[in-house]
């Protein structure tokens, strides 16, 4: 006798599952700086190095937006930290540098470029969400072009941002 269908069929995995898949998934990869597929001769810069270079950039710059947002509301300065030291790590390991100090709560440090924070704590989380999740865009879009260890480095950085971006959001629910 055959046994009777469930009476409720899963939708798909949870939003949380599907988080922890992605950060497993890019625990397992890794953030390492080292490459084997630079390529380049001497000459112009490979396609890996040139995706690197502005893959720290674009980790530095968005440091600078953790730190403007911090600046801007200290009291999400504890809730944006440790986001904030995870973007420092993906800068430093596309070969960038980011890791200048985060700001204290009691410091008005801004930085370089300041950046237009939104007066809303929450707009300004939203903003910062937004940030995180072009960069992942852009990110997920370059892969295609990259070989081995930087595509599986950026995917893994790709991964994190979207990961970034659930956890700014996740308050706004």
């Amino acid at each position: 006798m055959p046994f009777p269908p469930p009476s409720r069929v899963p939708s798909g995995p949870r939003r949380r599952s599907l988080l922890v898949s992605v950060a497993g998934g890019a625990l397992l990869v890794g953030c390492s700086g080292g490459s084997d597929d630079s390529g380049g001769t001497g000459g112009s810069p490979s396609a890996a190095d040139r995706a690197r270079a502005r893959a720290a950039r674009d980790s530095a710059e968005l440091v600078e937006r953790y730190d403007a947002v911090i600046a801007a509301h200290p009291a999400l300065a504890e809730r944006l930290r440790p986001l904030r030291a995870e973007t420092v790590r993906h800068a430093e390991a596309f070969g960038g540098t980011a890791a200048r100090p985060v700001p204290s709560s009691g410091s008005a440090s801004a930085p370089a470029a300041p950046a237009v924070v939104p007066a809303d704590e929450k707009a300004a989380l939203a903003s910062l969400a937004a940030d995180e999740r072009a960069l992942a865009d852009r990110r997920t879009e370059a892969l295609l072009g990259l070989p081995g260890e930087s595509a599986r480095l950026l995917a893994s950085v790709a991964a994190a941002g979207a990961a970034h971006v659930f956890l700014l959001t996740e308050g706004a629910r």
